[in-house]
C-alpha cells in the first residue's frame, strides 16, 4: 500500500508545527487516473461527498419530475447545510407538498451550525427538529423516492427500496462493487469504495450528457450553491469564486470531490487524520493547479496560504499546501 502524501503544513513563524497527509485522485471520463497523489486504491467512506450518488435514483426514478422538484430540491439534496433559513424553510415546504412532516424524516435533530437560526433556538428556548439537520434535503429526497416507489417509511434501512437503489448507483457510477457500509451521521448507509472509484464516479458526472440525472445534479449544485452548504463554508465560497462552474462537496472526516464539467474531470480527497482545515486547503489547492481556482481569490487566501492569528489578532503562522500540491 502507498503511504498517505503530506499535503497541508502548518507553519508557527519559521517552525513546521503539523503537517497533514492524505489521498487524492483526478480521473478523466474514461475512467483513468490523470494524477494521485498517496494510495489510489486507499478503501474509503467518502460520507456526505456522496450525495450526488444518492440522489441519482430520486431522478433516473422518475420521482423528481413525478413531484415537480425545481433545480432548489436537487441542489437541498445534495446538501450538508447550515440549517439556516433558505434551507429550512424549503425543506418544510417540501415535506409539505409531500403530505409529510418533521417526523416522517430520520436524520436526527442538529442545532443548526448557521449562527441566526441557532440563536433563534436558544433564545427562544426551543429544539432543533430534524429538519435543521444538515441532511434533512437528502432525506427529503429519500422519502420523494419512497413515495414514488410506493414503499415503507422506514427508508434508511440497507434492505429498502431506496438504499437499494442508492447502491447500486453508487457501484455503476463508481465502477466497482462496495465491500460494504457504515451507518453515516444521518442514520443513512454510506457505501465504501476506492478512492479512485470515488474520482472515476465524479468524471461520470463531469463527462454526463447535459440532459441527463447527473448533469441535473451538479448543475443545481452549481447554481446554488448557497443551498448546498452555506454562508462562511468552503463548498459554498468556492464555487462562488469559480463562477458557478464547477462543483464541490465535502464530507465528514476530511473527505472532498469536485465535479469539473468544462475539463471532463473528476476529483475525490481524503486527509487521513480527518481534519477539515486540511482538506479544505488540500481540495484549494487542487482546483488551483487544475486551472480553475484563482490562488489570489479571497475565498481561496481564507484556506490556501491562510494566515493564522492568535485571540490578539496577532498572526502567529500559516496553512500552506506542501510541495506535493504545489
Amino acid at each position: 500500500m502507498t503511504q498517505p502524501t503530506p499535503m497541508v503544513e502548518i507553519w508557527r513563524g519559521e517552525f513546521l508545527e503539523s503537517a497533514h497527509a492524505g489521498h487524492a485522485v483526478v480521473c478523466d471520463t474514461s475512467g483513468h487516473i490523470v494524477e494521485a497523489w498517496g494510495d489510489p486504491d486507499a478503501l474509503v467512506l467518502p460520507r456526505s461527498s456522496s450525495k450526488m450518488i444518492q440522489a441519482l435514483p430520486l431522478i433516473t426514478s422518475g420521482a423528481a419530475d413525478a413531484a415537480r422538484l425545481t433545480t432548489e430540491h436537487l441542489a437541498l439534496a445534495c446538501a450538508s447545510h447550515n440549517g439556516a433559513s433558505i434551507h429550512t424553510d424549503r425543506v418544510n415546504t417540501w415535506l409539505g407538498d409531500l403530505g409529510l412532516a418533521d417526523d416522517a424524516l430520520r436524520c436526527g435533530p442538529q442545532l443548526p451550525n448557521d449562527p441566526t437560526a441557532r440563536e433563534g433556538l436558544i433564545c427562544g428556548d426551543a429544539s432543533p427538529c430534524q429538519i435543521h439537520n444538515n441532511c434533512s434535503g437528502k432525506h427529503a429526497g429519500f422519502l420523494t423516492l419512497a413515495k414514488h416507489l410506493g414503499a415503507g417509511p422506514e427508508y434508511i434501512d440497507a434492505d429498502h427500496p431506496v438504499q437499494m437503489a442508492g447502491l447500486d448507483a453508487f457501484e455503476q457510477t463508481t465502477g466497482e462493487t462496495s465491500p460494504g457500509f457504515g451507518i453515516d451521521g444521518c442514520s443513512a448507509p454510506n457505501y465504501a469504495t476506492s478512492l479512485t472509484g470515488m474520482a472515476r464516479a465524479m468524471a461520470h458526472f463531469a463527462g454526463a450528457a447535459s440532459d441527463s440525472a447527473e448533469a441535473r445534479l451538479h448543475q443545481a449544485m452549481r447554481l446554488h450553491p448557497d443551498l448546498v452548504a452555506g454562508e462562511g463554508r468552503a463548498c459554498t465560497e468556492l464555487m462562488r469564486a469559480m463562477g458557478g462552474k464547477v462543483a464541490i462537496k465535502t464530507g465528514a472526516e476530511a473527505f472532498f470531490i469536485a465535479i469539473l464539467p468544462e475539463q471532463k474531470l473528476g476529483v475525490a480527497l481524503k486527509i487521513v487524520d480527518g481534519s477539515t482545515r486540511a482538506s479544505e486547503c488540500a481540495i484549494a489547492a487542487i482546483l488551483v493547479k487544475l486551472g480553475v481556482l484563482e490562488p489570489a481569490h479571497p475565498a481561496t487566501r481564507k484556506r490556501m496560504n491562510a494566515p493564522i492569528e492568535n485571540r490578539r489578532a496577532v498572526q502567529t503562522g500559516w496553512i500552506r499546501p506542501a510541495a506535493a500540491l504545489c
